[in-house]
C-alpha cells in the first residue's frame, strides 16, 4: 500500500478534514492529520487489514520554537506484516504557559508503546495526553520545575542543593 492509498483509505473513512496536510520531501513522507482525530486514525490503521500498522516505533514531543508558538507530536508506525512505514504529525498553537500545556489526545489504548513515550514527552516538552492511564514524569525527579527540551528552557543553577552543570 502506497502513502497515497493510505492517504485515500483515511479520507475515505473519515472525510477530507481529517488530513490537514502532508510531507512528501525528506527520507520519509509524513500525513498531518487533525489533532483531536489522532487516536481514531491510530486505531484505524492498526486494525484494518490492508495497513495493519501494529507498531508503534517511535513518538517525539515537538516543540517548533518560540516564535511559532506551536507544539507537535511525531509519530512513527510500522507494519511489521506489510514490511511498512508511516509517519504521522499533529500539531497545535500554544501560549507556551506552564499552567496550559499543549494537549492532544493519548493514543497509549490503541499501542501500548504510547504509555511510556507520551510520558517521556510530557516530561520533557511538557506536553499533556488526555486519556493517558499514568501521566507523569519518568525520567526527571516528580518535583523537577520546568520541560528541558523546550526551546526556553532555562538549566536551574541548583537542585536541592546541588551544582548543575
Amino acid at each position: 500500500m502506497s502513502f497515497d492509498d493510505i492517504k485515500l483509505l483515511l479520507t475515505n473513512k473519515f472525510g477530507e478534514s481529517v488530513i490537514t496536510g502532508e510531507e512528501r520531501t525528506g527520507m520519509q513522507p509524513a500525513l498531518l492529520v487533525d489533532p483531536d482525530r489522532i487516536a481514531e486514525v491510530c486505531l484505524e490503521l492498526r486494525d484494518n487489514s490492508k495497513t495493519h500498522f501494529d507498531f508503534l516505533s517511535c513518538l517525539t514531543g515537538v516543540d517548533y520554537g518560540v516564535d511559532s508558538g506551536r507544539f507537535g507530536v511525531v509519530y512513527h508506525l510500522s507494519s511489521i506484516p506489510y514490511h511498512l512505514q508511516l509517519t504521522l504529525k499533529i500539531s497545535k498553537e500554544n501560549d507556551r504557559s506552564e499552567d496550559n500545556l499543549p494537549s492532544f489526545p493519548s493514543v497509549a489504548s490503541v499501542y501500548r508503546t504510547a504509555d511510556w513515550h507520551e510520558r517521556e514527552a510530557y516530561d520533557l516538552v511538557g506536553i499533556f495526553f488526555e486519556g493517558h492511564p499514568d501521566l507523569r514524569r519518568i525520567l526527571l525527579p516528580d518535583d523537577w520545575e520546568g520541560y528541558p527540551l523546550r526551546k526556553d528552557y532555562k538549566t536551574a543553577e541548583y537542585y536541592k542543593g546541588i551544582k548543575i552543570d
